[in-house]
């Protein structure tokens, strides 16, 4: 029995079509809405209480990469990822928050780590372990940023526990999170013309 984890079916070929495009560009705005949110909501709650957290905060890192998992999965083609995640930078940074422009850099950043995580599958399996792997990258590839930008001063023990936190974050809220919305999204046939939504019909009619 072939498993969503195991399975091959349904990698996009050839040149980008117009839905390709479209649905990373939906994904990107969504999100970038989300971040937004998920902003707001962390310099209101989280912000005052990061002396008690310490480097625990790194739990709270995952929302933001969950664009460019779900855009990987769904569509499919090399550069989903980094599309919609720069998309939602620009989106979340456009609608304001204290990072600024600076998110851009991240975006780039977190898109990156979710290629790199699907180009090792040769971008042909798209299952939980492999979305697990590609939020977890995405996480090490902003940490890097982070290090210098929003880090300084602070030991390196204290960066790399924040290292574990946040790639357990993003592994777990971004990698099987994104998974489980690309299922989810399968399901109700939004996404029948893309291969996550093709792989889940030929599933069920096998």
């Amino acid at each position: 029995m072939v498993t969503t984890a195991d399975t091959k079916v349904g990698i996009a070929q050839g040149a980008w079509r117009t839905i390709d495009i479209v649905a990373a560009a939906m994904i990107g705005v969504v999100f970038g809405v989300a971040y937004w949110g998920w902003s707001s909501a962390y310099n209101t709650l989280v912000t005052p209480l990061t002396s008690l957290l310490g480097p625990a905060q790194g739990l709270l890192g995952g929302p933001w990469l969950i664009a460019g998992v779900v855009a990987g999965l769904v569509v499919r083609r090399p550069g989903a990822a980094v599309f919609a995640e720069i998309l939602a930078a620009v989106v979340e940074a456009m609608l304001v928050t204290e990072w600024g422009w600076a998110t851009v850099i991240s975006g780039l950043l977190q898109g990156l780590g979710v290629e790199i995580a699907l180009a090792l599958f040769l971008y042909r399996r798209f299952g939980w372990p492999v979305a697990a792997l590609a939020g977890a990258f995405a996480a090490i590839a902003e940490w890097c940023y982070e290090w210098h930008a929003y880090w300084v001063g602070y030991s390196v023990g204290w960066k790399f526990l924040y290292l574990g936190f946040f790639v357990l974050s993003g592994a777990v809220v971004a990698g099987i999170g994104g998974w489980l919305i690309t299922r989810a999204l399968a399901a109700t046939g939004a996404i029948d013309a893309l291969p996550a939504g093709q792989e889940a019909a030929h599933h069920q009619s096998a």
